[in-house]
Protein backbone atom coordinates (compact mmCIF):
# COMPACT_ATOMS: atom_id res chain seq x y z
CA UNK A 1 0.00 0.00 0.00
CA UNK A 2 2.75 2.40 1.30
CA UNK A 3 6.03 2.71 1.51
CA UNK A 4 6.52 3.27 5.68
CA UNK A 5 5.79 6.63 5.21
CA UNK A 6 2.49 8.30 7.03
CA UNK A 7 0.73 9.12 4.15
CA UNK A 8 1.55 5.95 2.74
CA UNK A 9 0.00 3.97 6.01
CA UNK A 10 -3.32 6.39 5.37
CA UNK A 11 -3.81 5.97 2.00
CA UNK A 12 -6.70 4.39 1.11
CA UNK A 13 -8.15 3.92 4.71
CA UNK A 14 -10.99 6.33 4.07
CA UNK A 15 -14.41 6.90 5.89
CA UNK A 16 -15.63 3.23 6.73
CA UNK A 17 -19.29 5.06 5.94
CA UNK A 18 -21.11 3.73 9.01
CA UNK A 19 -21.70 7.26 10.60
CA UNK A 20 -23.87 8.77 8.15
CA UNK A 21 -26.27 6.00 8.46
CA UNK A 22 -25.60 6.48 12.24
CA UNK A 23 -26.51 9.84 12.06
CA UNK A 24 -29.50 9.75 9.80
CA UNK A 25 -31.01 6.96 11.27
CA UNK A 26 -30.90 9.55 14.85
CA UNK A 27 -32.22 12.72 13.03
CA UNK A 28 -35.31 10.41 11.51
CA UNK A 29 -36.18 9.13 15.10
CA UNK A 30 -35.47 12.51 16.17
CA UNK A 31 -38.52 13.96 13.98
CA UNK A 32 -40.69 11.07 14.80
CA UNK A 33 -40.22 11.67 18.52
CA UNK A 34 -41.10 15.54 17.84
CA UNK A 35 -44.66 14.44 15.59
CA UNK A 36 -45.57 11.75 17.97
CA UNK A 37 -44.64 13.85 20.73
CA UNK A 38 -46.78 16.19 19.72
CA UNK A 39 -49.71 14.17 19.15
CA UNK A 40 -49.00 12.63 22.71
CA UNK A 41 -49.41 15.68 24.34
CA UNK A 42 -52.41 17.46 22.26
CA UNK A 43 -54.28 13.87 22.61
CA UNK A 44 -53.93 13.72 26.60
CA UNK A 45 -54.63 17.47 26.96
CA UNK A 46 -57.69 16.53 24.86
CA UNK A 47 -59.15 13.98 27.49
CA UNK A 48 -61.51 14.86 29.99
CA UNK A 49 -59.31 13.07 32.91
CA UNK A 50 -56.71 11.51 33.47
CA UNK A 51 -58.17 8.75 35.30
CA UNK A 52 -57.40 4.38 34.61
CA UNK A 53 -60.56 4.07 32.96
CA UNK A 54 -60.71 7.29 30.69
CA UNK A 55 -56.89 6.45 29.47
CA UNK A 56 -57.80 2.61 28.91
CA UNK A 57 -60.85 3.56 26.95
CA UNK A 58 -58.29 5.86 25.09
CA UNK A 59 -56.26 2.95 24.26
CA UNK A 60 -59.30 0.96 22.77
CA UNK A 61 -59.10 2.46 19.64
CA UNK A 62 -56.88 1.52 16.98
CA UNK A 63 -55.15 4.91 15.81
CA UNK A 64 -54.06 5.96 19.57
CA UNK A 65 -52.71 2.19 20.33
CA UNK A 66 -50.33 2.07 17.48
CA UNK A 67 -49.32 5.41 17.73
CA UNK A 68 -48.47 4.94 21.24
CA UNK A 69 -46.49 1.68 20.12
CA UNK A 70 -44.81 3.75 17.69
CA UNK A 71 -44.02 7.13 19.71
CA UNK A 72 -42.75 3.93 22.48
CA UNK A 73 -40.42 2.42 19.68
CA UNK A 74 -39.16 6.05 18.75
CA UNK A 75 -38.32 6.97 21.79
CA UNK A 76 -36.61 4.30 23.30
CA UNK A 77 -34.24 3.39 19.76
CA UNK A 78 -33.43 7.45 19.61
CA UNK A 79 -31.95 6.92 23.64
CA UNK A 80 -29.90 3.82 22.15
CA UNK A 81 -28.43 5.67 19.62
CA UNK A 82 -27.51 8.43 21.57
CA UNK A 83 -25.92 6.84 24.60
CA UNK A 84 -24.17 4.30 22.04
CA UNK A 85 -22.41 7.28 20.86
CA UNK A 86 -21.34 8.35 24.61
CA UNK A 87 -20.34 4.70 25.01
CA UNK A 88 -17.96 4.82 21.66
CA UNK A 89 -16.88 8.02 22.80
CA UNK A 90 -15.64 6.91 26.50
CA UNK A 91 -15.42 3.62 27.01
CA UNK A 92 -12.24 3.22 25.30
CA UNK A 93 -11.25 -0.71 26.31
CA UNK A 94 -12.85 -3.46 23.96
CA UNK A 95 -13.96 -5.70 26.16
CA UNK A 96 -15.63 -2.85 28.07
CA UNK A 97 -17.24 -1.34 25.32
CA UNK A 98 -18.88 -4.59 24.10
CA UNK A 99 -20.08 -5.22 27.78
CA UNK A 100 -21.55 -1.68 27.88
CA UNK A 101 -23.54 -2.08 24.42
CA UNK A 102 -24.36 -5.46 24.70
CA UNK A 103 -25.82 -4.20 28.31
CA UNK A 104 -27.62 -1.16 26.23
CA UNK A 105 -29.05 -3.54 23.93
CA UNK A 106 -30.62 -5.56 25.64
CA UNK A 107 -32.18 -2.87 28.36
CA UNK A 108 -33.67 -1.08 24.79
CA UNK A 109 -34.84 -4.18 23.67
CA UNK A 110 -36.71 -4.82 26.87
CA UNK A 111 -37.60 -1.71 27.43
CA UNK A 112 -39.67 -2.10 24.02
CA UNK A 113 -40.86 -5.51 24.36
CA UNK A 114 -42.27 -4.42 27.73
CA UNK A 115 -44.01 -1.44 26.64
CA UNK A 116 -45.28 -2.66 23.51
CA UNK A 117 -46.71 -5.72 25.60
CA UNK A 118 -48.54 -3.33 28.22
CA UNK A 119 -49.81 -1.11 25.67
CA UNK A 120 -51.27 -3.81 23.84
CA UNK A 121 -53.14 -5.49 26.83
CA UNK A 122 -54.46 -2.59 27.14
CA UNK A 123 -55.74 -1.71 23.90
CA UNK A 124 -57.23 -5.61 23.74
CA UNK A 125 -59.13 -4.55 26.42
CA UNK A 126 -56.99 -7.09 29.51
Amino acid sequence: MGNGTSIGRVRGLGSAHSGSHHWLVQRFTAIGNLVLGIWFVVSLMALPNYNYVTLRDWLLHPVPAVALGLFLISTLWHARLGLQVVVEDYVHEAGLKFAAIAALNLATFAGVAYGLLCVVRLALGA
